[in-house]
């Protein structure tokens, strides 16, 4: 098993012009290292591997709390998505992206380094067809904090899920829940 390029990206916490079109289609076709380093670079060589080499790619984007792996993950997708020309363009970034609200209220909580920090991983699979085409994707989960659950540690709190449940509490469809508010259940949302 052999390691590939490795970028280092700083998140900096606001929007730069340096994500649109334009950029993804400076990098689409380039070679590695032509262009100033970019999670686009990296995207159009995994691109270029797996057409190349008729073989599955893996990028693995990881970092802190906070770090924008979420954001890096999203840039990559719309890459790809536009890179190939796939026929649902935005249609498959969408689809996965849509379940992020989902997984983020039942995998993120606050912590004392994030306000919505994910306490989960995730594994986003986009499938090809033979003109490298974006035909689907599969999103899995993987290594829940289960232990936040019952122990949170101090000035941090359960799983936003629980949070959003209990402010949903008098909601006549989540009344058979018997919720209360959460600071009545602090022994479960502290």
């Amino acid at each position: 098993l052999a390691a590939g390029i490795i970028l280092v990206a700083i998140n900096p916490y606001k929007q730069l012009p340096i994500y649109g079109d334009a950029i993804i289609h400076a990098y689409s076709g380039q070679n590695m290292g032509d262009m100033d380093p970019h999670i686009f670079a990296v995207a159009e060589e995994a691109y270029k591997q797996m057409a190349r080499n008729n073989k599955n790619q893996s990028i693995i984007v990881s970092g802190e709390s906070g770090a924008g792996k979420t954001v890096s993950a999203r840039y990559t997708m719309r890459y790809f998505a536009t890179v190939s020309k796939s026929s649902s363009n935005a249609d498959v970034e969408d689809k996965v992206l849509a379940s992020n609200p989902i997984t983020e209220a039942v995998g993120n909580a606050k912590t004392t380094r994030n306000d919505n920090s994910s306490r989960f991983g995730k594994y986003t699979e986009i499938s090809f067809d033979q003109s490298y085409q974006i035909m689907g994707a599969n999103m899995r989960t993987y290594l829940l904090e289960k232990s936040r659950v019952v122990f949170q540690s101090e000035n941090e709190r359960n799983y936003h899920i629980f949070y959003q449940l209990c402010a949903s509490a008098m909601q006549p469809e989540y009344e058979h829940l018997k919720l209360g508010r959460s600071q009545e259940n602090n022994l479960l949302f502290s």
